[in-house]
Parts: structure tokens; C-alpha cells; sequence
């Protein structure tokens, strides 16, 4: 059994540890159930409770959220479209996120699968200083997918 502030008050019946829990007026929390003997604490429950939650939120609001972000494509843009979507791209790599760049084949353009994977290729180049192919261009149904990470 452990005190309120923290020192060992030893081995105790359960009976005479939960009349020192209500002396002090404080509860009695089973902190190491699986231990043998099992570990009691004499402490505020409520208090504990918040405090914990408060040390969650701190450790939520600490994390990262990754999101992934999608740019599509088409085999058949033009020059000017391609800077715009690679000045997209760079933006979001520099944020932290993901990219997803897709190229949706439309009709007959299917059959000419390598002007997607240059166009895809020429997108990862342009941006290797800052990022990473996590995945490589794959054909999927009429789709082309490639995913970029930045770099950590």
C-alpha cells in the first residue's frame, strides 16, 4: 500500500487500507492489480482522472497529423498546367503531407501508358530534393497512382 504522498505504508488487509482511504478522506485505487501482493495508492480518483485526460489532450495536440493530399493529372497536359501542379505539389511536400498523383486515362489514351509514366517520372524528379517515392507508379484499373513522402 502507498500513502498519500507517495511512501510505502506496506502490506495491509484490505479492510483497514479502505478505513485509511476514508480517514484521509481519499480513495483507494488498485494501481498494480496483477502485482502479488496487488499495489493499492491512497489518492483523489477524480483529480487523477483529469489530470491524466489533460496529459492526453498535451500529447494529442504534440502529434502530427499526416494527411495525403491528391493532384491529378492527365496524359495529355500541357506545359503551363504541369507548373501549376507541380508548384501544388511542392507546397504540400513542404507542409508535411503526402502527395497522391494521379493520372486518369480517358478513352483510346489508355493504350499509350508510357506518356503517363513519363509525365509522373518528370513530377518525382522535379521534386526528389524535397521528397521521396514511397510508391511507385502503378496501373490500377484506368488510373496511374504514384505516392510521394517528404523527406524527413
Amino acid at each position: 500500500m502507498i500513502g498519500v504522498n507517495g511512501d510505502q505504508l506496506g502490506i495491509k488487509p484490505l479492510r483497514e487500507a479502505l478505513r485509511i482511504a476514508q480517514e484521509a478522506n481519499l480513495d483507494l485505487v488498485n494501481v498494480a492489480p496483477q502485482a502479488k501482493p496487488p499495489v493499492c495508492r491512497i489518492m483523489d480518483y477524480g483529480k487523477f482522472r483529469y489530470e491524466q485526460s489533460k496529459r492526453e489532450k498535451e500529447a494529442r495536440k504534440n502529434q502530427k497529423v499526416i494527411q495525403v493530399k491528391e493532384v491529378r493529372l492527365s496524359p495529355s497536359i500541357e506545359e503551363n498546367d504541369v507548373q501549376t501542379k507541380l508548384k501544388n505539389v511542392k507546397k504540400f511536400l513542404q507542409k508535411g503531407d503526402k502527395v497522391k498523383l494521379t493520372i486518369r486515362f480517358r478513352g483510346r489514351e489508355i493504350t499509350h501508358q508510357e506518356l503517363g509514366r513519363k509525365i509522373l517520372d518528370r513530377m518525382a524528379d522535379e521534386v526528389k530534393d524535397i521528397s521521396e517515392i514511397e510508391r511507385q507508379p502503378k496501373l490500377e484499373g484506368r488510373q496511374m497512382i504514384m505516392i510521394l513522402t517528404p523527406k524527413q
